[in-house]
């Protein structure tokens, strides 16, 4: 099958209001049944809030505390919450009690460490990334200018503990979501500005092939719509000096790498979001050149408005979906 490419023009993203979390860095943003958002903060707090389609009723409930640094999110049919924790592993959490259950901390002896994002299947079968396992979170730049390749997507079947590698050598694993039918998953490699196709059925299970590829930015996490497209964050635009400097050798990169983790770290200005359907086609994208809300690394649809989440940022932005109508 051909690769497609992102490159439907941009329209405008621009927030009607940004709720305050009492926190920062919500990471990931899933909306649940009832309209509301459920999200992760830097200090592992999980928070759910209500009413941000209309500022007089929006509130903000903790559900739940990992005790490290919940990233990746996935809301389960039973009132419980998967969770990718970069210090923890892979975790569930009853979001009746807030009890933390690890359901995986190492991989083939190692640590799991930098989960990234996570999905479930109809079977109960779990699959998450890894982001990387050269650099933790906090120097989560490192990886990007080193370009690594040591990011990967695992499974782990119902009832066992031990996760099961799929794909390796990817270029900083992020957001995963799958196919309506569940026949493949997309995983976003944010080092490499593309999206990836790893099938499960059919006569290509177990191969992987590009499924997006030049993307306008670098993609974080995914997240499908109910019965609609993949919603696909962009945390920052494509950087000249960043691809010129993935052709350079290994010990360049590592020397740049080095000086990177150090260096102060500002988002740029440029962010956006895409949504894509299951042929690979680009059905919105909408960015911001000037954006008062920075590197977004997350996006979901709930109370009729679109919702982004940032690493950065110290709360959740709220904004009309396309199309959307007062």
């Amino acid at each position: 099958m051909g690769q497609r490419s992102a490159t439907a023009r941009p329209t405008a993203l621009a927030p009607r209001q940004v709720v305050p979390l009492g926190g920062r860095g919500p990471e990931d943003v899933v909306a649940d049944p009832l309209g509301g958002v459920l999200t992760g903060l830097e200090d592992g707090r999980i928070v759910r809030v209500d009413g941000l389609g209309d500022p007089d009723r929006t509130g903000v409930k903790v559900v739940a505390e990992t005790g490290g640094r919940p990233l990746g999110l996935e809301l389960l049919p039973d009132n419980a919450l998967l969770v990718c924790d970069a210090e923890r592993g892979l975790l569930r959490i009853g979001l009746g009690d807030g009890v933390v259950h690890v359901l995986a901390d190492r991989v083939a002896g190692v640590p799991l460490r930098f989960c990234s994002n996570v999905v479930a299947l109809s079977d109960g079968t779990v699959y998450f990334t890894v982001s990387s396992r050269s650099y933790p979170l906090k120097q989560w730049i490192g990886d990007l200018v080193e370009h690594t390749g040591s990011g990967c997507l695992l499974r782990l079947a119902p009832g066992e503990t031990q996760p099961e590698v799929l794909l390796e050598g990817l270029q900083f694993a992020n957001g995963l979501a799958s196919s309506a039918d569940e026949s493949f998953l997309v995983v976003a490699e944010t080092g490499a500005w593309r999206l990836v196709r790893y099938w499960l059925t059919g006569p290509r299970a177990g191969h992987a092939e590009t499924f997006v590829d030049d993307l306008p930015g670098q993609p974080d996490n995914l997240w499908r719509a109910p019965e609609g497209p993949i919603w696909v964050a962009l945390a920052g635009p494509r950087v000249g000096a960043l691809e010129f400097l993935h052709g350079r050798g290994p010990a360049v990169r590592r020397t740049a790498a080095r000086i990177a983790v150090r260096a102060p770290f500002r988002p740029p200005g440029t962010t956006g979001v895409l949504a894509v359907d299951d042929a690979g086609g680009v059905v919105h994208h909408l960015e911001s050149r000037r954006a008062r809300f920075r590197m977004v690394t997350s996006v979901c649809e709930a109370d009729g408005r679109l919702i982004l989440g940032s690493i950065w940022e110290r709360g959740l932005a709220v904004c009309d979906l396309p199309g959307a109508s007062d």
